[in-house]
């Protein structure tokens, strides 16, 4: 095995053996501030140190990738002089002798690395002017119909702080609300940006939102279709009445005014589209009654369907 490749990671993130999980992520935010490649655009080295720190990152913040790591390093320190048969006919759990170079390992260790650091530190960016840094911080918060409905609080975990954020009721897909301070901090200057969370609603099995307003396709039955309805319904704010005349057909839209999310003095509406639902069994006295209607139907369906086809 080629053992030149070798990789410290201790040594990357400047942490003893001994670090604790506090310690490396502390030395991995500090070291992934300082090379991040927004801070330093068109500098390879940067780059590459950047990429190192989330190596080392990946490997040592995993319990089962950090166990196998400090086996290699063993093997490594041991081995470094040639002699790699000693060690791998003392330990059988892991024949590390058995890969061709360090990357083959990292490789059947980790697969692809995930990146971490620019995951947390993607929000760190330059604008136009090279002096300006933007430190406001992007969060992405989803919450649920009736959290939209009602309002919540929601405590979150930004940059090691958790922070308590207020959702007001009504909020809608695309909102986003600021928190003073809470963004991220300049090295070594102590100043901090906004955190800006941008809200979407989770799909809902019934209610569908478009602004204020909320949409539902309601099942109804054939007779309540043909003879008309007064029928109870299920809505954001409660129990709600609907009166659907006779005569009414499948994908009618009817509107309960001031029935849909609020927010602050503005009220949206609730919106209903009918979709006629057969039974999945039909009873022996619905057949019959069926049988009836057909003997004493007077519309043919396709009268017309078969005038257009033939012209």
């Amino acid at each position: 095995m080629v053992l030149d490749g070798f990789k410290d990671y201790f040594k990357i993130l400047g942490v003893s053996r001994n670090a604790t999980d506090k310690e490396i992520k502390s030395a991995f935010r500090k070291l992934a501030r300082k090379f991040h490649p927004d801070l330093h655009p068109n500098d390879e080295g940067a780059e590459s140190e950047f990429k190192q720190i989330n190596e080392a990152y990946e490997i040592l913040s995993d319990e089962d990738k950090k166990k196998s790591y400090e086996q290699f390093l063993h093997y490594w320190f041991r081995n470094r002089d040639g002699n790699s048969r000693d060690f791998s006919s003392e330990n059988n759990d892991q024949r590390f002798d058995e890969y061709l170079n360090f990357d083959d390992f990292l490789n059947d260790l980790i697969g692809r690395f995930s990146e971490v650091g620019k995951e947390i530190y993607s929000n760190i960016s330059l604008d136009n002017n090279p002096q300006a840094l933007n430190l406001n911080a992007e969060f992405n918060l989803q919450i649920s119909f009736l959290e939209a409905l009602n309002g919540t609080k929601k405590n979150l975990l930004v940059n090691d702080e958790r922070i308590e954020v207020k959702i007001p009721k009504g909020i809608e897909t695309g909102s986003k609300i600021r928190i003073k301070d809470k963004g991220n901090i300049q090295s070594g200057k102590g100043k901090r940006g906004d955190l800006l969370i941008e809200v979407s609603i989770k799909s809902h099995p019934i209610w569908k939102v478009k602004g204020l307003d909320v949409y539902a396709d309601l099942p109804m039955s054939l007779d309540e279709l043909a003879l008309g309805a007064n029928i109870s319904v299920a809505s954001p704010q409660g129990v709600a009445y609907l009166s659907i005349p006779s005569g009414s057909l499948p994908e009618q839209k009817f509107r309960l005014k001031g029935q849909g999310l609020q927010n602050l003095d503005t009220q949206g509406d609730l919106f209903f589209n009918l979709k006629l639902k057969f039974p999945e069994n039909w009873s022996d006295e619905e057949l019959k009654l069926l049988e009836k209607l057909r003997s004493v139907r007077i519309d043919e369906p396709r009268s017309s369907w078969f005038d257009q086809a033939r012209t």
